[in-house]
C-alpha cells in the first residue's frame, strides 16, 4: 500500500516585469518555482530562495534546487529575477507562509 502524496500549496505574485509562482509544502519545502516575464521580451530568468527578516530580504540566499528543503526564519522568500543585457531589471519574491 502506498501513501497518498501530500498536496502542495501554490502561491504567486507579480512585479512590474515578472511573475513568480511557487509550489510548496509547509513552510520549508519548495517543490517548484516558475518565473515568467509579463512583457514577453527576451531576458535571463533566475530562481532563488532566501530568508526574509523585515527589510533585509535575502540575508542569506541559495540557488534553487528542485524538491529541496530550505530552512529560513522567520519567513522564506521564494524569488525570481530578470536580467537583460547584463543588468538586473527586477527581483520579485513570494513570501511563505
Amino acid at each position: 500500500m502506498t501513501a497518498a502524496p501530500a498536496s502542495a500549496e501554490v502561491k504567486s505574485t507579480c512585479g512590474t516585469y515578472i511573475c513568480v509562482a511557487t509550489a510548496y509544502q509547509g513552510r520549508d519545502y519548495v517543490q517548484d518555482i516558475t518565473v515568467t516575464t509579463r512583457d514577453g521580451l527576451p531576458g535571463t530568468l533566475r530562481a532563488f530562495v532566501g530568508d526574509y527578516r523585515g527589510s533585509k530580504a535575502g540575508v542569506s540566499r541559495a540557488r534553487f534546487v528542485i524538491n529541496r528543503e530550505f530552512r529560513a526564519y522567520p519567513r522564506l522568500a521564494v524569488c525570481g529575477g530578470l536580467d537583460r543585457s547584463g543588468r538586473v531589471i527586477e527581483n520579485h519574491c513570494v513570501m511563505i507562509p
